[in-house]
């Protein structure tokens, strides 16, 4: 199991951001000077503030240190790949939602090993092993993330074409993968499984359901349209639950640590359709 994990696990991330790179251009990045409002709110929401409420959380819940982390990493994860298709049926501004998921993607390689380093200190007491470094994990996040992001940036301003007919289809796969790296998590964890999410579902809810609010709220407060809000808001709610995954497998050897990402992937989509549903109503009425 281990070896599968090991080596199936970071490939299938790396495919994943492959794909999310299919879908970005430069004009995706340069949203955050020509559209500095909009973009700086979803950034600084998903990089500050979605941490900022899993470190509260975790401070009032009554959680074992690696279940607490493991909450953290799923805070601390760049956007979901899913995040973008599922804002184009909310019928928000897919643009704005490409450009935070592009930022926030290449952005991890710094921000998560950051927080990662306080979030351990703050839970343990105690500096992360030097095998855990902050190097260590940024030059893995950059790997399976940076890398692959920017290959399929470059795949497809050189083969435009194939890039257009081939990035569907990349997007079902990467569903897939999505679905097994899930499964597997949780197949790895299957003897306690039951307890496990007794334990972190709550508080996983919790983060979801209040990071989304939250998002919406502070969006509209600073009077973003009403189709930006919806992204802010799914960007936010929406986070790529296979790097927390890799990140605590790589870190920290998998076990506890990666079930909340594995029980936030499931209710996220959850609270993601419910919210869906209402912002159709929503935009119908006012079109």
């Amino acid at each position: 199991m281990g070896s599968v994990v090991d080596i199936f696990l970071p490939l299938a991330l790396a495919f994943m951001m492959v794909t999310v790179g299919l879908g970005l251009t430069v004009s995706d990045f340069a949203r955050v000077v020509t559209r500095p409002k909009d973009v700086l709110t979803g950034l600084v929401l998903q990089i500050i503030v979605l941490p900022a409420v899993a470190f509260g959380l975790i401070s009032v819940w009554p959680l074992s240190p690696e279940i607490a982390i493991g909450v953290l990493l799923i805070a601390i994860a760049p956007g979901g790949v899913t995040s973008n298709y599922l804002t184009a049926l909310a019928r928000g501004d897919v643009a704005l939602s490409v450009s935070l998921t592009a930022v926030t993607s290449v952005l991890s390689v710094l921000t998560v090993p950051a927080i990662l380093t306080f979030g351990y200190n703050f839970v343990f007491g105690d500096s992360l092993d030097q095998d855990i470094s902050f190097a260590r994990t940024a030059v893995g996040i950059f790997l399976i993330v940076t890398v692959p992001v920017l290959l399929g940036m470059a795949g497809r301003r050189f083969a435009t074409h194939a890039a257009n007919r081939i990035e569907p289809m990349a997007h079902n796969v990467s569903t897939v993968l999505f679905a097994v790296v899930l499964i597997g998590a949780i197949v790895q964890q299957r003897d306690n499984v039951v307890a496990y999410f007794a334990d972190v579902g709550l508080v996983t809810l919790s983060l979801n359901v209040v990071m989304m609010a939250l998002a919406f709220c502070v969006a509209m407060l600073l009077r973003t349209g009403l189709r930006q809000r919806i992204s802010i808001c799914l960007e936010c709610g929406l986070q790529n639950g296979t790097l927390a995954i890799a990140v605590g497998v790589m870190a920290f050897g998998g076990g506890a640590y990666v079930i909340p990402a594995a029980t936030y992937s499931l209710i996220m989509f959850a609270t993601s359709l419910i919210f869906i549903g209402v912002s159709r109503r929503i935009t119908a009425d006012l079109s």
